[in-house]
């Protein structure tokens, strides 16, 4: 068996950890499954344990998630104008 290159290491593990802007992970099934898999990763990064590399993969899947999440939420205020006539009011009244 050969030993990889430093070239084949360093292609692998760009492959897995995009700096051009494309997504780090799967856009996630649901709200609630996004903000779960962001406090792992928050846990997991203030940990301290993790490389440099995976630091700024989860950093990058992070700020993805929480772009899912806003946006989600977003929508969510829009449905709740709607059925508000247009207008918001603070929870709990009627």
């Amino acid at each position: 068996m050969s030993k990889p290159s430093a070239s084949d290491q360093t292609r692998a593990s760009s492959a897995s950890q995009p700096d051009d802007g494309q997504p780090v992970g799967p856009e996630p099934a649901s709200y609630e499954l996004a903000v779960d898999e962001l406090e792992r990763l928050i846990q997991s990064m203030e940990a301290g344990q993790l490389p440099l590399d995976q630091l700024l993969a989860s950093y990058q899947r992070g700020a993805e998630l929480l772009k899912f999440c806003r946006s989600r939420l977003q929508v969510v205020e829009q449905q709740v104008q709607a059925l508000e006539g247009g207008e918001m009011r603070p929870w709990g009244e009627a």
